[in-house]
């Protein structure tokens, strides 16, 4: 893994760090809020642990006093590191949904689960996520409260769809609005959004509720851990939106053709590539690293599953 840190200064005492998953730049952020109570949100993945400790280091963040570590969700992508992260910072506490905490402090089934999705490629592209100690786990359920010192506070609002253990998380100083994957994905070199919905827990209709919830709590800044920060809010949610029914209609209709995992995929990509800069007229280099963190085969058998179950 290339070792240079990449810290960028949003305002507001938010520092984007690139996490470097895989090796890759720009495909997983970690932010750093530098309040009085410093707060890591979704620190990454295992193997970018040593990527994050050194960007906390540069930005005068010692072992000591990192106060909290939160997670958007326990996809490994954002919280394989939590183990490792825990460990060099003893004093954080880390927050995460209810639904998600009992996989951090005994992460076994979850590794068991990715194993048996990523193969041999597991490793290379997340690592071995550490337990946590469960006295240092704190769960939050609808809504949370993070202290970041000085009055400002992270409150995190449950918001699933993408996962059940999902929550979106909202500066009171910023007004930034912390968006993990329930939005999907943000490219920022080609400034498409697509959608991120992978099995086992996808659901359209809650989705769509995540998102109307994202639009209600009045951000002034969407920050995608996949990446980087969005100021057009409304516009942005927006197109989330329809991307989500728009693959959802896509697969439903190669659904009903029943088309195999594979031809469906093939169909989708055909109605849907054209909508992204990305695929239409994209760098191949651009596209191979997209398709690793956010593959159309991943999307299809998530919508697949979720069509099957209301079935």
């Amino acid at each position: 893994m290339d070792s240079t840190t990449t810290i960028t200064p949003l305002g507001g005492d938010v520092y984007e760090i690139d996490t470097r998953m895989a090796g890759y730049t720009g495909i997983m952020a970690a932010y750093l809020i530098l309040s009085d109570r410093p707060c890591l949100v979704e620190p990454g993945t295992a193997g970018s642990a040593p990527v994050v400790r050194r960007a906390l280091a540069e930005l005068g963040v010692g072992p000591a006093d990192l106060a909290t570590v939160v997670v958007t969700h326990i996809h490994l992508d954002h919280a394989g590191g939590v183990g490792d992260i825990a460990e060099s910072y003893p004093g954080a506490e880390v927050v995460v949904h209810e639904k998600g905490a009992r996989h951090l402090a005994s992460p076994e089934r979850l590794m068991r689960s990715a194993r048996m999705v990523y193969g041999d490629s597991l490793d290379t592209l997340f690592g071995e996520l550490k337990p946590t100690e469960a006295a240092r786990i704190r769960a939050v359920e609808d809504t949370g409260v993070i202290d970041l010192g000085g009055g400002r506070r992270l409150e995190s609002h449950h918001s699933p769809g993408h996962a059940k253990h999902h929550v979106g998380l909202l500066d009171s100083r910023t007004g930034d609005l912390y968006v993990g994957d329930a939005a999907g994905v943000y490219i920022p070199e080609t400034a498409d959004v697509r959608p991120a919905t992978p099995p086992p827990d996808f659901d359209l209709e809650t989705a769509l509720r995540s998102l109307r919830k994202f639009r209600d709590l009045g951000p002034q800044r969407l920050l995608f851990a996949h990446y980087g920060p969005v100021t057009a809010v409304d516009d942005t949610l927006e197109r989330s939106a329809e991307e989500l029914r728009v693959w959802v209609d896509a697969v439903s209709d190669a659904r009903d053709q029943d088309l195999d995992l594979d031809h469906a995929v093939a169909m989708v990509k055909e109605r849907t590539d054209a909508r992204y800069a990305l695929t239409r007229d994209g760098d191949p280099e651009l596209v191979a690293k997209y398709e690793v963190l956010n593959g159309a085969e991943g999307n299809v058998a998530g919508i697949m599953h979720a069509l099957n179950r209301h079935a």
